[in-house]
């Protein structure tokens, strides 16, 4: 019997929430573009399939997002989610010196810094973003440009996968700079390392190689971007590559150690940059994801999710206002400093004189912050 007669709405609908007011072209910015899928075995585009990238436009800062740039990932990702012929979400920053070092440490220091309940509402947005991210309706890859530190770092590890130029650099900076790794790495790191691993990562500050996150399992994939002048294919030369061990450590992924590392830096300087190996990989894991049936697909990808989502949800929401009242104290302290750098050379507090005004029972105030904020040059 035909169901002919039963009445249909055939209006196609519009499920999104915004429209393009957060998303931009000028940097600083989040930018959102849609580009065609790519068959890898004609290299031709697949009629009416796409991908979309959401891309943090901020290279003069090193890919820091401003309180504008973090609603448009939100609509960014909403909108990759919302578009029906998407098929994955390709998240990266512009240029190859970084995908993202983190909330925009000029904005922080000169207008939420003791400012508590302006950076409680900040940090809602920030939640909101890794939310956007680990929510998305469509698998979500970070292809990772450059430098991931700090906050970039965070919203990074919430992507479903990583692909990543060999020459990035990976860790946290909170730290140093009286702030924590509370907005994800805290939660993502133990899934994915040994808790003292995950400790150490998260504590000390210190920057691994695209090579090292390979090889610790951390992203799927380091890809060579660099090309010397007659066109072959350079490994980032200050990454050690070759697969030994030296006193029981092992040695290879990672960086050199000082006059080695200054003279590869040097040498990579004068590579040029070529992203076709980098886009291939990335394109080839969207072909991938398209020859699947996609709420089998989406299914798995939101039950690997639920425990990257565990820890993030139990904890963020008391983090958006213990953060919000360190903005009165040490993340003062650290984001000024650092946004001074250029008056007074130095890009972090005296940590000894800080120490010792703990250990002398030294009231937070401004004579406090004086003596502990390096003083401008002459």
């Amino acid at each position: 019997m035909s169901l002919d007669w039963l009445v249909r709405d055939n209006e196609v609908k519009d499920h999104n929430l915004f429209g393009d007011e957060f998303l931009g072209t000028e940097a600083p910015c989040t930018t959102y573009e849609k580009k065609p899928l790519i068959n890898p075995n004609t290299g031709e585009p697949v009629e009416g399939l796409s991908v979309a990238w959401v891309t943090l436009n901020n290279p003069a800062q090193y890919g820091s997002y401003t309180t504008q740039m973090v609603k448009g990932v939100i609509a960014g990702m909403h909108k990759g989610s919302m578009d029906r012929d998407v098929q994955a979400i390709i998240f990266t920053g512009v240029g190859d010196k970084a995908f993202c070092t983190g909330g925009n440490t000029k904005e922080y220091a000169e207008y939420y810094s003791k400012r508590p309940l302006e950076y409680v509402q900040y940090m809602d947005l920030f939640s909101g973003m890794v939310d956007a991210i680990l929510k998305a309706r469509k698998p979500v890859i970070c292809r990772c440009n450059g430098m991931r530190i700090a906050g970039g770092q965070e919203i990074g590890q919430a992507c479903d996968f990583t692909v990543a130029a060999d020459t990035a650099a990976f860790g946290q900076a909170g730290t140093r700079h009286g702030s924590t790794p509370t907005g994800g790495s805290t939660d993502f790191l133990p899934w994915n390392l040994s808790m003292e691993q995950a400790m150490w990562q998260a504590t000390a500050n210190e920057m691994w190689s695209a090579a090292k996150m390979e090889r610790l399992g951390l992203i799927t994939k380091a890809v060579p971007i660099k090309k010397d002048s007659t066109g072959q294919w350079v490994r980032d030369p200050r990454v050690i590559t070759d697969r030994y061990v030296d006193n029981g450590d092992i040695i290879y992924g990672e960086f050199k150690k000082g006059s080695e590392y200054k003279e590869a830096n040097n040498t990579l300087k004068g590579l040029e940059t070529d992203w076709s190996k980098l886009d291939e990989f990335v394109n080839n894991m969207a072909w991938t994801f398209t020859n699947t049936t996609f709420l089998c697909l989406m299914n798995t990808i939101e039950s690997v999710r639920v425990k990257k989502k565990h820890y993030w949800d139990m904890l963020k929401g008391g983090q958006i206002y213990w953060l919000g009242a360190n903005m009165n104290v040490e993340a003062y302290i650290g984001f000024n400093t650092f946004n001074a750098q250029k008056i007074t050379g130095k890009r972090e507090m005296d940590y000894l004189a800080y120490r010792r005004g703990l250990a002398d029972v030294r009231t937070f105030d401004d004579s406090f912050f004086e003596e502990v904020i390096p003083k401008p040059q002459k």
